[in-house]
């Protein structure tokens, strides 16, 4: 069994060394624990030793564990993974993030489903900074159009931005990726006063997405050990 004590303890040293060497402050960073495929128990032991967000991959996993976890109302959810519009209502009814917007139909569905009675769901949209073809996101290019529109939305809150660049084992070509980002997220915070996420960087690669101005780091591994699948 995964010392979760431990292992939260070690990431957010990792956090503090990486904000440190930059000149930024580790109060700028937000530690989401990625707990997709986990159970119930060991997420309920990562908020005995203090973590209060959680992201989840999958709608009705995801949503499951927010109704288990209901009257732990501190708690923040989530959604970091891919959306299709027939689950837009499960995140809009359940979540308080939704981090991968990337088609204004689905920003539309979200805000026509937020419930009146919630606060407005704070969104990110995806960026595909990596130009793969089989990523989420939208490319660079397409960011202000689409900011302009989700911005718009009732029942939304544009809060920033989103990547997962390609897997890059180099220190140097982890920073040239994520400086693009930090400078679309610049711009962004200079037109939309509300915007101030900036979610990027995993278990591999935290410490170069904190030098480059991520305000949020998204480590599933590094806490909670290797993924389990259902068989």
């Amino acid at each position: 069994m995964h010392n979760i004590e431990q292992n939260l303890h070690d990431v957010r040293n990792r956090i503090t060394l990486a904000a440190q060497k930059c000149g930024r402050s580790p109060k700028e960073i937000t530690l989401l624990a990625v707990s997709k495929t986990k159970p119930a128990d060991v997420i309920a032991e990562a908020i005995t030793y203090g973590q209060r967000e959680f992201g989840e991959n999958y709608v009705q996993e995801g949503v499951e564990k927010v109704q288990h976890f209901a009257n732990h109302h501190d708690l923040v959810w989530h959604f970091i993974g891919p959306l299709q519009s027939n689950k837009s209502r499960l995140v809009a009814e359940n979540f308080d993030w939704c981090h991968t917007l990337d088609r204004l139909k689905i920003a539309q569905r979200l805000s026509e489903q937020r419930p009146e009675h919630l606060a407005p769901l704070n969104v990110l949209i995806q960026v595909n900074i990596s130009g793969e073809g089989s990523k989420s996101g939208i490319l660079l290019e397409e960011l202000a159009e689409l900011a302009a529109t989700i911005n718009a939305l009732p029942k939304l809150v544009l809060r920033g931005l989103m990547a997962i660049p390609a897997p890059e084992s180099d220190f140097e070509r982890q920073i040239a990726v994520y400086r693009h980002m930090e400078h679309a997220f610049i711009e962004m915070k200079a037109q939309y006063p509300q915007v101030d996420t900036l979610s990027m960087g995993m278990t591999d690669d935290m410490e170069a997405a904190i030098t480059c101005g991520s305000t949020l780091v998204r480590i599933g591994t590094a806490i909670f050990g290797a993924r389990q699948y259902r068989a």
